[in-house]
């Protein structure tokens, strides 16, 4: 691969597939130097491999219900991964929790998204929990996959208002709303090479241009 070739990025998901759709349709419509070549689900019926094949996009399920045990489902994804050569491995809803060796092999190309602002509500039902604490604000968290779960260094955060009549239903819609806009955004900073993981931290280029409600990283 040379400088000038399209950044290759597999996508990994569990389920609906929001946050894939949002990634393609900001590809296509902003025109990045990047395609996704594959999307892979760890279930057969998730929506977000019909999103796949409607954007034309190769798709394949490793079933999570197939293996015995961690070790082993991981390492048949990563064969699976590797088949493609990425440059970026993206984590959209998917489900699973990671071996250390999985996830020392995508050492600085592996990011996700979590609905919380980390690193506050790690793990699941990080809406309820937020609610139940009686935060003011809530959010989502694009971060650098590492071993400990959710604790990968953070890129950026998006902030969202917890309102007095909320529940979790309209919170987590309102979150989602702005994952959509801030996964992508943090998808193409990679792609334009704006973004790394150096030494444990993230790193932005100080050009990176994004909404004012936006936390960032760390600027180089």
């Amino acid at each position: 691969m040379t400088t000038d070739d399209p950044k290759k990025i597999v996508v990994l998901i569990s389920g609906r597939g929001s946050n894939l759709l949002a990634i393609v349709r900001a590809m296509e419509k902003e025109k990045w130097r990047a395609r996704v070549v594959a999307v892979i689900s760890s279930t057969p019926d998730a929506n977000g491999l019909a999103i796949a094949a409607a954007a034309g996009i190769s798709s394949e399920t490793i079933n999570v219900a197939h293996f015995p045990d961690r070790v082993s489902y991981d390492a048949a994804l990563r064969e699976a991964i590797d088949c493609y050569a990425p440059d970026l491995l993206l984590l959209a809803g998917f489900m699973r929790i990671l071996t250390d060796e999985f996830v020392n092999h995508y050492a600085g190309r592996m990011i996700n998204i979590h609905p919380s602002l980390l690193p506050a509500f790690t793990g699941t039902r990080t809406h309820q929990r937020a609610l139940d604490a009686g935060v003011r604000v809530h959010g989502a968290t694009v971060h650098f996959v590492t071993p400990q779960l959710d604790a990968g260094p953070v890129i950026a955060q998006a902030v969202v208002p917890v309102l007095p009549d909320d529940t979790e239903e309209m919170l987590a819609h309102r979150v989602l709303e702005q994952e959509h806009i801030l996964y992508p955004r943090v998808v193409r900073w990679f792609v334009e090479d704006k973004v790394k993981m150096e030494n444990g931290r993230a790193v932005l280029s100080t050009t990176i241009n994004c909404p004012a409600d936006f936390l960032l990283g760390v600027a180089s």
